[in-house]
């Protein structure tokens, strides 16, 4: 038997044993969780407890943590469909998890990290992408034997200022989206358009959002870059790439997504008239990067720049002619070299000899050896990520470099990827 498949299970031996001793008397209680976005994706990081009464002291020794995860029709595997989660600290907090020095809950913090499955609400299945789980919770107060099973729902930081309700219909097919509205609003504020990858496809915009961490474009350091901007979040319902067989093109056919795309695009530009219009910024990874990619070869006057990770678009499928009506475009490409999905020699290095080659004068390309661990948390350099994730570095908005290591300057002033972008207007 695996190490961590017995882990699993003497953790579920310990929760039912806590359970069938919990006093009678008491009433389980409620929590709510806290999902937060991960460079390695979501995490449940926090519990916030209620309590009968008002209290101010709390020991995060006397709490243990058990959790569930079940998905209907998948057979999870054992070691992370149910064990214990590790508490870290605890404070006295309000319903929302804020810290106060009294009252009514209290917020327990937990251990996440890129090894730790059991804190994912997702789970990855092969056709599907990344899926919510039923994800539930056992909470023991050791000491008094309370107990807390019983879920109030969930705060996203980040996801809960994106208006999640829009859908639209174009021809036979229906998006989902995201969007974000700044807020403080000038006369015209620019556009962020972000595209997920081929992992975050589906009817429920939480997933593109929290998956690779795209919710950052509403961070305050980012807004504060572009001085407040509107974000969209567009959701394909299958890949981005694929073709009227659901196979992905990689651009050597035509795909099915990109012309709705464009009209939800130009609807949404329509709908909000303190958009830009020569501001405009479209991008995405791997799969969303071929979009984006495809999006400025089809529409090189509509957009202000493009921003792309993990570029999918071979470029062996874009013609000289196509380079030449794109060179003009700004346009930052970030990418690893030990990329095994989008391999960077079929995609993103060919494109931007080409360009350069062709007189392009503002693109540029951050070239990453490996992607690490930014939060010096888990490993610092000694931990490596799939080199397939540069959005890592993207969302975090650390490039900074030309492929020949020199800083991308703007004014003579070294600029950060995003720094640049805002920088950027039709015609300018």
């Amino acid at each position: 038997m695996k190490i961590k498949t017995l882990i699993s299970l003497v953790a579920a031996f310990f929760s039912s044993l806590y359970l069938a001793s919990a006093n009678p008397d008491s009433q389980p209680g409620t929590y709510k969780m806290v999902v937060e976005g991960f460079d390695w994706g979501p995490a449940v990081n926090k519990i916030i407890l209620s309590l009968p009464d008002t209290t101010s002291k709390v020991n995060a020794a006397d709490f243990s943590v058990f959790v569930q995860r079940k998905l209907d029709g998948t057979n999870i595997p054992a070691e992370q469909s149910s064990g214990k989660r590790e508490v870290i600290s605890a404070y006295i907090s309000n319903e929302t998890g804020d810290r106060i020095k009294t009252g009514r809950n209290i917020t327990l913090v937990l251990s996440v990290g890129p090894s730790l499955p059991i804190a994912s609400p997702f789970q990855y299945i092969r056709v599907k992408g990344n899926v919510w789980v039923d994800y539930n919770l056992t909470i023991i107060q050791t000491k008094t034997q309370q107990i807390w099973n019983k879920s109030t729902g969930k705060i996203m930081p980040l996801i809960d200022e994106f208006d999640l309700s829009k859908k639209f219909n174009y021809q036979d097919k229906t998006m989902s989206y995201a969007t974000y509205s700044p807020k403080n609003k000038k006369d015209k504020a620019p556009l962020i358009i972000w595209l997920h990858g081929g992992g975050e496809g589906g009817t429920d915009p939480t997933v593109p959002l929290l998956g690779n961490k795209a919710a950052n474009y509403v961070d305050t350091e980012i807004q504060t870059i572009f001085d407040g901007a509107y974000v969209l979040v567009p959701q394909c319902p299958g890949a981005w790439m694929h073709n009227a067989q659901g196979v992905g093109t990689q651009g050597k056919e035509n795909d099915v997504y990109n012309e709705g795309l464009m009209a939800l695009i130009k609807n949404y530009v329509s709908a909000n008239p303190s958009i830009d219009p020569n501001r405009i910024y479209v991008g995405g990874c791997s799969n969303g990067g071929y979009m984006a990619l495809k999006l400025i070869l089809l529409y090189p006057d509509y957009f202000a720049a493009g921003y792309i990770s993990a570029l999918a678009y071979r470029s062996q499928y874009i013609t000289d002619a196509d380079i030449q009506k794109i060179k003009n475009v700004p346009m930052w490409f970030v990418h690893s070299k030990d990329d095994g999905t989008t391999i960077p020699d079929l995609t993103v290095v060919p494109v931007f000899d080409r360009l350069k080659t062709a007189g392009a004068k503002n693109v540029h390309f951050t070239y990453y050896d490996h992607v690490n661990d930014i939060t010096n948390q888990y490993g610092g350099s000694g931990f490596q990520y799939n080199g397939h994730w540069s959005w890592v570095y993207l969302h975090q908005n650390l490039p900074r470099t030309d492929l020949d290591g020199s800083a991308v300057k703007l004014n003579g002033k070294p600029v950060t990827i995003m720094e640049w972008m805002a920088a950027q207007k039709k015609g300018k």
